[in-house]
């Protein structure tokens, strides 16, 4: 079993809710602007601007975008886990490892910023 301090509980089956639930939000956010946009609300620059502006559309999209991070942190971690291993890499698989997912870590931590900026900013 491997163990590391980069996941996010040490603990499998929250690492497997956290990327369940995450799915599931992404799942209802897409089939609901699939609706919105199926129904005619309204596909105009005025209409959009509209939804994406009004304050519950920014709580969503903020719970998207932690969402999409914390779903794509589960699934990286695994991946690094369990493709750098010292089968791979020899003695250097674990600092190979931890390097990879400190650089992951950082770019989710930069989009999830940028998001937040687009959604919040100016």
């Amino acid at each position: 079993m491997v163990t590391s301090v980069t996941s996010f509980s040490r603990n499998g089956v929250s690492d497997w809710l956290v990327q369940r639930f995450s799915a599931i939000l992404l799942g209802a956010y897409f089939i609901g602007l699939f609706g919105y946009l199926v129904c005619g609300a309204g596909v105009d620059y005025a209409a959009w601007h509209a939804l994406m502006t009004s304050v519950p559309m920014k709580i969503i999209n903020t719970l998207v975008i932690l969402a999409i991070a914390a779903h794509a942190w589960v699934g990286l971690w695994t991946v690094t886990t369990d493709y750098l291993t010292r089968m791979t890499f020899g003695g250097a698989a674990t600092g190979v490892r931890l390097a990879a997912q400190a650089l992951l870590a950082l770019l989710l931590a930069g989009y999830v910023l940028w998001g937040l900026w687009m959604i919040w900013g100016a």
